[in-house]
């Protein structure tokens, strides 16, 4: 398990071989053993198989070419509807509707997609997964037809790899572990911290091709921009509150 971890790359080239029906579910109940608060399991996943399906989601996803090839396609979501169904039918008052229950589900949703992630990898499988998710929630509830209490947290797409790409770079262990409390970083840190990342061949090309003079400008100023931060951010905020969380 150990090495399937440390070996994990993402993968948007899929093979045309579809996932078997018991080889899903064993994953998906690998997948459900994650750690839940409470042990509510507030959470859904939507496993989107039919292409008709996948061509409605691919735009919530601005069209990423392995939404649509992938065989599979999970979408984890923070549910509170089937909790707060049972709570009223068992003479219970729910009260999660509020910021702190969706970030509660939201975690939940997360966990366990961990785990659906390593147990698919531990079959064989290759995964992907899609960011974009809390992007365009709103499109993506009417897609799915999710219910009040319900909103997408991630996207999964899932199959037999039809690449092998080389891993992704990480930074060393030092940048993201604290002992104790936390130590915050001196400039000269942040520096060799970052060296090695800004360095690669293949992050000098893409501040290159974008016309940048740093790797940091690339994610300011192309990837992750602050207006479009504050777009999506009223996007979800919105959805919040249409779907009762706020």
């Amino acid at each position: 398990m150990i090495d399937i971890l440390k070996n994990h790359r993402t993968i948007r080239k899929y093979k045309t071989d579809s996932v078997d029906d018991q080889v899903l579910n064993d994953i998906l109940e690998a997948g459900v053993r994650a750690s839940t608060t409470g042990n509510m399991q507030v959470y859904s996943i939507v496993v989107t198989r039919d292409e008709a399906k996948k061509e409605q989601l691919a735009p919530c996803h601005f069209n990423q070419p392995m939404l649509k090839q992938a065989p599979v396609t999970l979408t984890f979501c923070a549910d509170f509807n089937r909790f707060n169904l049972w709570c009223r039918q068992s003479g219970a008052e729910p009260g999660y509707d509020n910021f702190l229950s969706f970030v509660t589900a939201a975690i939940d949703a997360l966990l366990v997609a961990q785990n659906v992630c390593v147990a698919a990898e531990a079959k064989g499988l290759g995964i992907c997964y899609i960011g974009t998710t809390t992007y365009l929630a709103d499109k993506i509830i009417e897609v799915l037809e999710l219910p009040k209490g319900v909103v997408p947290i991630t996207t999964v797409t899932l199959g037999y790899p039809d690449e092998k790409p080389e891993q992704v770079d990480r930074l060393p262990l030092e940048a993201v572990v604290h002992q104790e409390t936390y130590k915050d970083y001196s400039s000269e840190m942040i520096k060799e911290l970052y060296a090695e990342k800004e360095n690669l061949s293949e992050n000098r090309a893409f501040v290159k091709e974008n016309g940048k003079e740093s790797l940091a400008q690339v994610f300011t100023d192309v990837r992750y921009k602050k207006a479009d931060n504050e777009h999506f951010s009223s996007v979800l905020l919105e959805v919040l509150k249409k779907q009762g969380f706020m």
